[in-house]
């Protein structure tokens, strides 16, 4: 595989910025492209440093980008920065001008754990026409969908307002209005002793009722890396099904 870190001047957060990014080492593309997100208080380089992520795409025909999505949630706050059109605008921009990525729908799919498990499905939800299939691993998806507490650390305010809920911030909502037509396929996955585990079970059952085909699992483990390291294979596996298609 072939490692590369990008820096540049990301034109929605107006400041510099980088993505990490492993290449195939054959093949002469254009190749699909998974956007892989980081969690709240880590950046571009912790799936590289914590995880086999190069290891597992080893023999794939596909580019992963892992972006700095700060402490954002990949989102656009309503008193912060526009990390929703970083990604969608200047990730994605900067990734098809200077690799062989594909720049179709069917050519792009999104992944993140805790609070870019919630970014990866905002942004596929959000962005149906832009990506195939999306995967939320221990992802923080119930973060919008109540009000928050005086514990919660102030820039989760900044970004989501005092009572986020019905809001576009919130998946519960958001997912019902969603084209149909569009919908990316959709994975969903926690740990049994993860903290998140009732919010995935209950966006799981959500989706249920509203009859929206997904993945979901429930497997043993905790909001570790342990665990990520283990079921991004699963992911990879999901995505590259869709990918082919």
């Amino acid at each position: 595989m072939a490692l590369c870190t990008v820096r540049f001047f990301s034109q929605s957060l107006w400041k510099a910025s980088e993505m990490v990014v492993v290449l195939p080492d054959s093949g002469e593309g254009p190749f699909p492209v998974l956007y892989l997100l980081h969690g709240l208080s880590d950046d571009a380089t912790i799936w590289l440093r914590r995880s086999r992520i190069e290891w597992y795409v080893r023999d794939l025909p596909l580019i992963v980008v892992m972006p700095d999505g700060g402490r954002g949630w990949y989102t656009n706050g309503l008193n912060g920065e526009a990390y929703e059109d970083h990604i969608v605008k200047d990730v994605i921009g900067q990734t098809e001008r200077l690799f062989p990525a594909r720049r179709d729908r069917e050519g792009r799919a999104i992944a993140g754990l805790s609070m870019g498990g919630y970014g990866a499905m905002s942004l596929a939800l959000h962005y149906p026409d832009r990506f195939i299939a999306a995967a939320s691993l221990s992802g923080a998806v119930g973060v919008g969908h109540k009000p928050f507490s005086d514990e919660v650390p102030a820039d989760f305010k900044r970004i989501f307002g005092e009572n986020p809920e019905g809001s576009d911030r919130d998946l519960f909502a958001v997912v019902q209005k969603v084209d149909r037509a569009q919908l990316p396929a959709l994975w969903l996955d926690c740990g049994e002793d993860d903290f998140l585990f009732e919010d995935n079970r209950a966006f799981h059952a959500h989706l249920e009722a509203l009859g929206i085909p997904h993945a979901y699992h429930e497997f043993p483990g905790a909001h570790t890396w342990d665990y990520w390291d283990e079921h991004i294979q699963e992911v990879l596996q999901f995505v590259m099904e869709h990918l082919k298609e």
